[in-house]
């Protein structure tokens, strides 16, 4: 298994300034907030990093600010979500060069590929640089079906080291994707940890939720890790309102950031079209789950 990748890896947003640029200050503060919060590493130009609206410059600066606040303490992800392999090439070396550990790739999905053109796919990026691949499985947002003996050639290619689970019954694919995958590949989940329990319980071994609750998440699994399942699952329970509201199609980065920007980690909830701004009444929705949460400003 990559011995570099596994537990909670939050997936950074990427904050903006009201005017809608770079805001690279409260950046570093939010990865300075998952450092502190213990997490085994981070993420970004993930499906809640908005890297769909970002241009190939922003991500430059974005990864050689993570990488620099990071500087070697946990593993750094860079997501790879390409529509060709030359694009996705393209991207891979980038986030190489630019000190991603691994890359979270995507298939291309504007023309879906054949079986056999995403093992070519996945070889072909896996071969382009020397970090490791994390296979994406997320076809609600691709429309790119991998079923669980595909994912496994693929997994089995060179420098393909863990597979992510977004594809719904996300349990019922990790149990048969650690049925299918060899003891070196590492299975993560994804969908804002919505059932990381699930998941934990056969066999993941590692989340890449949002990241406006690290510091909440990192104890539920740390106590199920040590058995105490009961508390773990009792923490959660508490937890899953805002896990379940941040899921929504359209304003989950809106969500996100509102979150973020209430611990005073971001200074603006400013998101980039076709993203959705929260309005009065979903604030007041918000409001009331983190005042069940109790929760604080970010350390």
């Amino acid at each position: 298994m990559s011995q570099q990748l596994r537990g909670l890896v939050p997936i950074l947003a990427t904050p903006f300034t009201a005017n809608g640029e770079l805001d690279l200050p409260s950046l570093r503060r939010l990865t300075e907030f998952q450092l502190t919060s213990g997490v085994s590493g981070t993420a970004v130009f993930g499906m809640a990093s908005e890297g769909f609206a970002l241009t190939a410059q922003e991500r430059r600066r974005i990864l050689a600010t993570v990488v620099e606040v990071v500087s070697g303490a946990v593993p750094v992800v860079a997501g790879v979500n390409a529509t060709s392999t030359v694009t996705a090439l393209e991207q891979a070396r980038e986030a190489a060069d630019g000190g991603a550990t691994t890359l979270m790739v995507l298939p291309p999905f504007m023309v879906r590929p054949s079986p056999a053109q995403l093992v070519d796919f996945f070889g072909e990026v896996a071969a382009a640089t020397d970090a490791e691949v994390m296979v994406q499985d997320a076809p609600g947002v691709t429309g790119v079906a991998m079923p669980v003996p595909l994912v496994a050639q693929i997994s089995a290619l060179s420098g393909v080291t863990s597979v992510k689970v977004e594809a719904p019954p996300t349990a019922l694919k990790v149990s048969g994707l650690r049925a299918a995958l060899p003891d070196g590949v590492a299975v993560f989940g994804g969908q804002n940890a919505q059932f990381v329990l699930d998941e934990y319980a056969r066999g993941a071994v590692g989340t890449m939720p949002a990241c406006e609750f690290p510091d909440l998440l990192g104890p539920v699994l740390a106590a199920w890790e040590n058995g105490e399942q009961a508390k773990a699952r009792a923490e959660f329970t508490r937890l899953l309102p805002l896990i379940v509201f941040g899921l929504q199609p359209g304003a989950a980065w809106a969500v996100h950031k509102e979150v973020l920007v209430r611990r005073g980690l971001i200074a603006t909830a400013c998101v980039r079209r076709p993203a959705s701004d929260l309005d009065d009444q979903a604030r007041a929705s918000l409001d009331t789950i983190l005042d069940d949460l109790e929760l604080g400003v970010g350390r």
